[in-house]
């Protein structure tokens, strides 16, 4: 039997990849998950597949790149186990499969596009409920460069999920479709009747950073007001001001003002006034469900 166990995840995302290391402790008698290591790297593949429907040679050598270096961290660090998904952008892209049997001949890494709904089960695996009143309902919302994944929570067990394609990326490109919207809304409307009162918790880059400038750690969660103050402020600045003023990464200063706009839109819908930020995401998700494979190893 072992003391922790090690796992890793891989999440291919529409803006970015990201490598989360994290080991598994029992206390109590619970699993208590601690990151060791995130590496994030902006490969940005929609901007790519969301303009063209494919992903340009640069683009796949760039990832292969990052995959590669990924692999082997993944083999020095010594793992127990691994898994690496890709989402949006992977499931948009016409070659799709055909670079991910590319990045597996040249690296040995399994990767698997996974489809909206599996994305938002993944990222309950979370059980971030578990930490939250049980007696309230809440509203899972992921926001990602490809996708926003909902899930209701409502008498301690999922109420509904879905998947829609609107994200930053394909924002920034023009390409989310007004019709995507108005289904979000009307799915929404629809799932969230007689629901009251709803509470959101916000998982993505976007959320975790704008709580961090924010600076809301006292109560972990961001009011619709604050929200839409954070969204006004930043929209009146240019990309530039918005990297020297608030020292924003490039690829972070483009995509945090939709972020901001699809979580208000979602919280405006469901008539929600505070959104909880726990800061975890798919990659955490991916480690709890590893957890759930190997939790016979742990003591």
């Amino acid at each position: 039997m072992h003391k922790s166990l090690l796992f890793a995840s891989v999440d291919i995302g529409s803006n970015a990849v990201r490598l989360l290391f994290s080991r598994v402790f029992k206390v109590d008698g619970k699993p208590e998950f601690v990151k060791e290591e995130l590496i994030r790297m902006p490969v940005r593949l929609g901007e790519d597949v969301f303009v063209h429907n494919q992903l340009s040679e640069e683009k796949i050598a760039r990832l292969l790149k990052t995959l590669q270096a990924f692999k082997l961290l993944i083999d020095s660090y010594g793992v127990l186990d691994y898994r690496a998904v890709a989402t949006s952008a992977m499931r948009d892209a016409k070659n799709g499969p055909e670079v991910i049997q590319k990045i597996k001949n040249a690296t040995g890494l399994n990767i698997e596009i996974i489809d909206g709904n599996s994305e938002a089960k993944f990222l309950f695996s979370n059980h971030i409920e578990e930490k939250l009143d049980k007696e309230k309902s809440y509203l899972y919302v992921d926001v990602g460069g490809g996708s926003t994944e909902l899930s209701i929570y409502h008498k301690n067990k999922i109420h509904a999920y879905r998947s829609f394609n609107i994200g930053t990326v394909r924002m920034l490109h023009k390409k989310d479709k007004p019709e995507e919207w108005e289904e979000m809304r009307n799915w929404i409307n629809k799932n969230t009747r007689g629901i009251f009162p709803l509470h959101a918790i916000g998982s993505g880059g976007n959320i975790n950073k704008v709580f961090k400038m924010i600076g809301k750690k006292e109560n972990k969660y961001i009011t619709l007001g604050k929200l839409k103050d954070f969204y006004t402020l930043m929209s009146g600045y240019t990309l530039d001001e918005r990297m020297e003023r608030f020292l924003l990464k490039p690829d972070r200063a483009d995509v945090i003002v939709p972020a901001c706009k699809i979580y208000i839109q979602v919280m405006r819908t469901a008539e929600i006034e505070r959104i909880y930020v726990p800061q975890i995401g798919l990659s955490d998700g991916i480690i709890h469900e590893l957890y759930e494979k190997h939790r016979h190893l742990l003591k």
